[in-house]
């Protein structure tokens, strides 16, 4: 398998990602009680084809309310955003992934609007699942160990695991360069970037499966690339997640992509 992982990707993923990651804190910012999903969505979508990108992994979902802990969502059209509208005290989820550069950055953020206890426990149990996927990968254990670890850590904490509702399963997924070329989009995602995911199921041949799973295509090690992940915690009708982008180079370092994101400042915040 050839690694995508150059000085160059990086540094061209870490801007996308930053660009995502402002794109969706922008948005949160003007979040009002009665803003609807549809409504967060096209927002974000206007804010980042204003900076100049060049088209979609995939469009952008915004989950409020039960929905962020994807309560009676089960249909693969039930993810995209719909006219629930946000109340005081009601959690919500942007996740969002623009082509920048040939770079993917898929990215999600968890926030409420309003104080909300519980809420805010569950995202600071996040970051513990952020330093386990590291500690796993940098280990060389198999991705569905690294899964059945996150699990376990949820069910410690009092969580249920809700990225079990993404396709597949996922906890992560691949995320290659694209061509830089203005992106044509199909149900909210962008065909050249399923044809670089398509393309490397391939690899599926040679033992590697570009979905981080707990299944047994997943009982491998890490392999090099840039990996969106996204953990996701349930309680009741209250979820929350992150999603960015980990590097694993060539000779099993690895990495987060950029420690200077939302969840890592908001969690050293309340530590200070």
């Amino acid at each position: 398998m050839n690694s995508t992982v150059t000085p160059e990707v990086i540094a061209r993923a870490r801007n996308a990602q930053r660009l995502a990651y402002a794109a969706a804190l922008a948005v949160a910012a003007e979040l009002r009680p009665g803003t609807s999903e549809r409504d967060a969505a096209a927002a974000m979508t206007t804010w980042l084809e204003r900076a100049g990108i060049d088209g979609w992994f995939h469009r952008p979902f915004a989950w409020f309310g039960e929905r962020t802990a994807f309560v009676g969502m089960g249909a693969p059209w039930s993810f995209f955003p719909t006219a629930c509208r946000l109340e005081p005290g009601m959690p919500y989820i942007l996740d969002v992934a623009p082509i920048v550069d040939g770079a993917v950055a898929d990215i999600g953020y968890a926030g409420c609007l309003g104080e909300h206890p519980l809420h805010a426990r569950m995202c600071a149990d996040l970051l513990a699942h952020r330093a386990l996927i590291l500690a796993g990968v940098q280990a060389r254990h198999t991705l569905a160990a690294i899964y059945a670890d996150v699990d376990r850590l949820a069910a410690d904490q009092g969580w249920v695991n809700r990225h079990r509702r993404y396709p597949f399963g996922v906890i992560a997924h691949r995320v290659d360069p694209i061509a830089r070329a203005r992106q044509t989009t199909v149900a909210g995602f962008g065909i050249s970037a399923l044809r670089s995911l398509g393309a490397a199921l391939a690899g599926r041949r040679a033992g590697w499966s570009p979905f981080w799973n707990g299944g047994r295509r997943s009982e491998h090690p890490p392999t090099p690339g840039l990996w969106a992940v996204e953990p996701h915690l349930g309680h009741g009708g209250v979820g929350v997640k992150f999603e960015e982008l980990l590097v694993i180079h060539d000779d099993g370092r690895a990495a987060w992509l950029d420690d200077d994101v939302p969840h890592v400042r908001a969690a050293a915040a309340a530590a200070a």
